[in-house]
């Protein structure tokens, strides 16, 4: 008992320094998640936005993950498919067990309801939304997922999280002094680095990418909160489904130096 309380205060004192505007209701909604699901906010199981907390894909992967979960199946719904504009429907099963009979959930995606920065990948958005909602189904999760939430919430999700705290540069003033092209610091600046290596990601575009995720006209602009928030949705995304961030890493011109 005195683990989860100690583990609870952990995660507690993690969600507040992360996001500002918690209320009494929100902390109630997290201690549950916490204690009966034993999700962490600070590896990323959920996050909270506009009001609420969203749980998210790897976050549900890791629960299924500790729950033994048999299998997971997902399939197109062609019937209810349009693949020449990009709408595609999927059904996907989650079995708890071996003898389970499975959880069925429906996700879908097209151009209109999904982040511009995944325009091209719908199918994957949709099987991804399709997984979600059939896991929190199995595992009775209340809260709806991040992938699930429409295109306007999951375009200004990281944006809006990478200004929790106040705008701060890697030498801890104001402005743009000192930051010397370090790009958040050393250890942030080596994570990025070993994401490329390990991922085998082109670095211009990788730049270019964070540039626009910044919204600075160079990574010199950006503040370390917002390239560490960068940091972590690479890693995220790249874990998650790597052809999804190549096909948004390939939007962008090879020539282009975002961090000139």
């Amino acid at each position: 008992m005195k683990s989860a309380q100690d583990n609870f205060a952990r995660e507690l004192r993690f969600a507040k320094s992360l996001y500002r505007d918690l209320t009494k209701s929100a902390l109630r909604v997290l201690r549950e998640l916490v204690q009966r699901h034993q999700v962490s906010v600070a590896s990323g199981d959920v996050k909270f936005f506009d009001g609420g907390w969203y749980v998210t894909h790897s976050g549900l992967l890791r629960l299924a993950e500790r729950r033994h979960c048999a299998g997971i199946h997902s399939l197109p719904v062609l019937a209810s498919s349009e693949p020449p504009i990009s709408r595609w429907v999927f059904r996907a099963v989650v079995f708890k067990t071996r003898a389970c009979r499975g959880f069925v959930g429906y996700g879908d995606a097209d151009p209109s309801n999904v982040s511009p920065l995944v325009h091209g990948a719908e199918m994957r958005v949709a099987e991804t939304r399709a997984v979600n909602r059939a896991l929190r189904k199995a595992y009775g999760i209340g809260i709806c997922s991040v992938e699930e939430i429409g295109s306007f919430a999951e375009s200004t999700l990281s944006s809006r999280e990478a200004k929790k705290h106040p705008p701060q540069t890697v030498n801890g003033k104001n402005g743009n002094s000192g930051n010397s092209g370090n790009y958040g610091g050393p250890k942030v600046r080596d994570r990025l680095c070993q994401l490329i290596r390990q991922h085998q990601l082109d670095a211009n575009l990788v730049k270019s990418y964070a540039v626009d995720f910044c919204g600075t006209k160079s990574l010199r602009e950006a503040t370390r909160e917002q390239v560490e928030g960068f940091v972590a949705h690479l890693a995220d995304w790249a874990e998650k489904d790597r052809n999804a961030l190549l096909c948004q890493l390939n939007s962008y011109p090879s020539n282009k130096e975002g961090a000139a």
